[in-house]
């Protein structure tokens, strides 16, 4: 787990945040918010609020004060203790890319398979950069859809000894996956008093939650496990065109859903979450790693940290078909400002490919090479005398050099950081070596890994227990 403490990048104004305060307020208590559950509604009006048919018109103080029972800070326990992480304050975790149908490998771009997602889950498994391998890192198309959750919940609990993500495709599942957490972990008073695992709850931009989402979240919020309440909003198609309004959008989203975790249970672990990008205004297609998207999330950060909130955003996205320059000069503008903000939970962080339908097993790499890039810039500097270097100065003297010098020659392994993915041969030796390009060499540091990938130890009892929940719910399930 990676720790940021560099100065935050905050580019809005005193002036400009009331302003946004003022605004959120106004849409909060006039237009309102649409939740598609007779539960959610029955909590809000329970709980003095304004209700209309589904729409909840919300008091901005009484929301303020459900979002001051949430924690600033939190842990979630992996299998491995080594692997626990901490989301808020200077913490930032990351996970892989969630959600394509979609997988790239080579030339070759198809449905995605419960092999592939396997796969992904052994290169998240020994990345040096990922936390998690996050939840679906990709859609297996090949497994039955009422009970590929359990496939893919089994998968992460072993195959993996990191944290992981709860499904929210249903309140079932989510019952399922919380299940299954209590058996990894010993029992649910364990993973009550420890979250286990972090889920992500959608909101239906504009102004609606779900029903599916909304009873996922009760599962999780009953559990005590955390919920990343996020507003998916591309700009001029679900929030109008322009970036405060979207920030404003945002806020009503996230602290809706959040105000709604902990009517569930008081104290419940929440994320402020964001996914803000844009559409392209000429063919409605939806785009990444664009000065918008890294903008807004600029002033997410800001704004979870004024609702003393820990916040998600930003990973390596981008609207490339393949892992290209654009594919990476996207990804970089997007996980820049991820940086720059300090983002405490980092979906998307690796593989994210052609707008999210793709996962990609070389942009995976790339992205990783990325990400470990900037949390090398994002170490403090050491300022000390030994750095400083005066005594490689009385050594080389005026107009020589110091390569061989004691000061070099004593730092020379470590003094700078080396890419595993870059290439910096001669060109002559470049091209005895196969010309090979970023893609193919990150396309065959995958497949190294992957033919390496030894799995993590996991107690037998523990396994056969997992198998046999999975082999009854699936019977249950009438897959």
């Amino acid at each position: 787990m990676f720790r940021n403490v560099m100065p935050r990048y905050e580019i809005l104004s005193a002036d400009a945040m009331a302003q946004i305060d003022a605004a959120w307020r106004r849409l909060m208590t006039e237009i309102g918010v649409e939740f598609m559950s007779d539960r959610a509604l029955e909590l809000f009006r329970d709980a003095g609020q304004k209700v209309e048919e589904n729409t909840v018109f919300l008091d901005p103080e009484f929301v303020l004060a459900q979002v001051a029972k949430a924690p600033r800070e939190f842990d979630i326990q992996a299998r491995n203790p080594a692997n626990t992480v901490h989301i808020g304050g200077d913490a930032m975790v990351f996970g892989a890319v969630y959600g394509p149908p979609f997988v790239r490998q080579g030339e070759v771009r198809r449905d995605a398979s419960f092999d592939d997602y396997q796969n992904f889950l052994r290169l998240a498994q020994t990345s040096p950069v990922l936390d998690s391998a996050g939840g679906v890192v990709c859609e297996p198309n090949d497994t039955p859809l009422d009970s590929r959750h359990l496939d893919m919940n089994l998968a992460l609990m072993t195959l993996t000894d990191k944290i992981y993500m709860g499904n929210v495709v249903s309140g079932g599942n989510a019952r399922d996956t919380i299940a299954m957490s209590s058996i990894l972990f010993g029992g649910r008073e364990s993973i009550e008093r420890t979250p286990a695992c972090i889920s992500l709850i959608n909101c239906n931009s504009p102004l609606r939650w779900d029903d599916r989402m909304l009873d996922a979240l009760f599962e999780y919020a009953e559990a005590g496990q955390p919920v990343v309440l996020t507003p998916f909003i591309l700009m001029g198609a679900m929030s109008p065109v322009t970036i405060p309004a979207a920030l404003v959008q945002q806020i009503v989203e996230a602290l809706s859903g959040i105000a709604l975790a902990q009517l569930v249970r008081a104290g419940t672990p929440v994320v402020f979450g964001s996914f803000l990008s844009n559409i392209d205004m000429q063919s409605g297609s939806p785009t990444f790693g664009t000065p918008e998207s890294g903008i807004g999330l600029l002033c997410t950060g800001q704004i979870a940290r004024h609702f003393g909130l820990p916040f998600r955003s930003g990973g390596g996205l981008s609207s490339s078909q393949v892992a290209d320059a654009q594919a990476g000069y996207e990804s970089l503008m997007t996980l820049m400002p991820t940086f720059l903000a300090g983002t405490n939970w980092v979906m998307h962080t690796a593989g994210w490919l052609d707008g999210g339908l793709v996962a990609s097993y070389e942009k995976f790499i790339v992205d990783e090479q990325i990400t470990a890039m900037l949390q090398h810039q994002f170490k403090p500097l050491e300022i000390d005398e030994g750095s400083l270097g005066f005594d490689a100065h009385q050594e080389v003297g005026h107009g020589g050099h110091f390569l061989g010098s004691m000061h070099t020659m004593e730092r020379f392994r470590t003094c700078f950081y080396r890419p595993f993915l870059s290439s910096s041969e001669n060109y002559e030796r470049w091209l005895r070596n196969g010309a090979r390009d970023a893609n193919t060499r990150a396309g065959e540091i995958a497949t190294k890994r992957l033919a390496e990938y030894v799995a993590p130890p996991i107690d037998d009892a523990v396994r056969a227990e997992l198998e046999e929940y999975v082999v009854r719910r699936r019977r249950e399930l009438g897959d």
